[in-house]
């Protein structure tokens, strides 16, 4: 019998930071959302052409890297970057790998979220959206076998569709990152600077979608 929260019923599963991945029946692909600003800003140096090193963009978000490590150590799991500046493009890369397997595909999407002082992950209403968004590009194309966790998410980036940049604006992360105090805000080892907040809130403004391959994100082609 299925676990109750393993969401194995479902094509298009959601949950939240590591331990939520792991609640979650195996997937056939996971995509990690952590907009501000690990997702972000490895999308955008991978479009830039750079090649990053799992390792050097923990400095942009130790959650979002936590997860994609997590992700990665299941076999035969493809790991891919997701935010709300590539959530179609996120959407076409599933619907060409369901085609390469010739079989239904399972997409576990994890909002990466924020963690607190004791390390525990808190709801981010940037990766809520940056989920959401992912979510409905990929019913647009016909995968939308959702659990009712993904669909109040694709729902409520609907709702607030026209929002986005005021909702992650103000979001706590956001004005947590104008203070100066997270460790997101600085250069990594790939040598690029974190992507902004306001770039961070413009949906679909790239086409790039970062796999993980061999411990190095590049370019899903």
């Amino acid at each position: 019998m299925p676990a109750p929260f393993d969401q194995s019923t479902y094509q298009v599963r959601l949950e939240w930071g590591v331990d939520g991945l792991s609640r979650l029946a195996p997937a056939d692909i996971v995509v990690v959302v952590d907009v501000l600003r690990f997702s972000s800003s490895v999308a955008d140096a991978v479009a830039s052409g750079a090649e990053v090193p799992l390792e050097g963009a923990v400095g942009w978000s130790r959650n979002g890297a936590a997860v994609a490590a997590a992700a990665a150590a299941v076999d035969e799991t493809t790991v891919l970057l997701g935010s709300l500046r590539n959530a179609g493009a996120v959407a076409r890369a599933v619907v060409t790998l369901q085609n390469r397997r010739q079989a239904r595909t399972s997409v576990a999407v994890i909002a990466a979220g924020e963690a607190d002082a004791a390390g525990a992950v808190r709801f981010a209403v940037e990766d809520q959206l940056g989920a959401g968004a992912v979510i409905d590009a990929l019913t647009d194309l016909g995968i939308d076998h959702t659990a009712p966790d993904a669909a109040v998410a694709a729902e409520g980036f609907r709702a607030l569709r026209r929002a986005l940049r005021h909702m992650v604006s103000a979001s706590g992360s956001a004005r947590e990152i104008a203070d100066g105090v997270p460790a997101t805000a600085r250069m990594t080892d790939a040598g690029a600077p974190p992507t902004s907040v306001a770039a961070a809130a413009e949906l679909d403004a790239l086409d790039t979608v970062p796999i993980l391959r061999d411990g190095v994100f590049v370019a899903f082609d």
